[in-house]
């Protein structure tokens, strides 16, 4: 069933595997309860997905909602060998569609069942929805991507993701429940790191900052603002090395 929704194409499907071995260090299995990412965000490495599908939209423009995720985690769980596990690593689980549709919040379900070691990353306050849930895992975190302290720089990279305000909301809330939070600052987006510093400061635990910021997917953008400098390795390693010297919490650099 094909829905429309202004210019997001929405599919519900069936899909073979949820439980994906992870190439990611220290993850060893990924979980992305969707195909596709209603945020848009005009950096995002994941467009290479589009590779893999049958879609002709751009990316932001098309969501695909796996029905039998839930079913089919459970299955896979009863077989896998236990180990660590992300939500999500190639789309935001707490995107617009999980309102709806809840596919995220049944995965975690079935985790919480077996106690699975989880990792949320999300830029979405819809997060803060399940902690009910993950609350009574064992070995938790959750995460909440924020790449600048600037609202008109969130709204140019990221024209569909919620507002900063919002996720720092959510990380409160997780926070105050005693819930292991992050911030993830990736990709390193025009700031003022002093002031991103003191916004996420008082409700994280820690901080992850991602240098790789895929300057061939954002060039245009920085000179159509006039903005090169941002494009410049030494200036942002500087900008990164402000922004860790302004926390006093645990900050790791990829």
């Amino acid at each position: 069933m094909v829905k429309s929704c202004m210019v997001l194409s929405l599919e519900e499907v069936e899909a073979r595997s949820i439980l994906t071995k992870s190439g990611i260090p220290g993850v060893d299995y990924c979980i992305n309860p969707y195909i596709g990412c209603s945020h848009g965000c005009r950096y995002c490495y994941a467009t290479f997905m589009k590779r893999f599908t049958r879609h002709t939209q751009m990316w932001g423009h098309f969501v695909d909602v796996k029905l039998n995720a839930p079913q089919l985690l459970k299955k896979q769980l009863e077989k896998a060998k236990r180990g660590n596990v992300i939500l999500s690593s190639v789309t935001d689980p707490y995107q617009l569609a999980e309102a709806k549709y809840r596919i995220t919040r049944q995965c975690l379900e079935v985790l919480l069942q077996y106690q699975y070691p989880v990792e949320i990353l999300t830029k979405s306050p819809l997060v803060s929805r399940d902690i009910d849930l993950i609350s009574r895992f064992d070995d938790i975190s959750v995460g909440l991507t924020i790449t600048t302290d600037d609202e008109k720089i969130k709204r140019i990279f990221e024209p569909k993701a919620p507002p900063i305000g919002a996720r720092l909301g959510a990380l409160r809330k997780l926070h105050e429940k005693g819930i292991s939070t992050f911030v993830f600052v990736g990709p390193v987006l025009p700031m003022n790191p002093e002031t991103l510093a003191g916004m996420i400061r008082p409700y994280a635990d820690s901080v992850v900052v991602d240098t790789m910021n895929y300057a061939f997917k954002t060039e245009r953008i920085y000179k159509g603002l006039n903005m090169n400098l941002w494009l410049d390795k030494h200036f942002l390693d500087d900008v990164v090395n402000r922004l860790a010297a302004a926390l006093d919490i645990p900050v790791e650099v990829l």
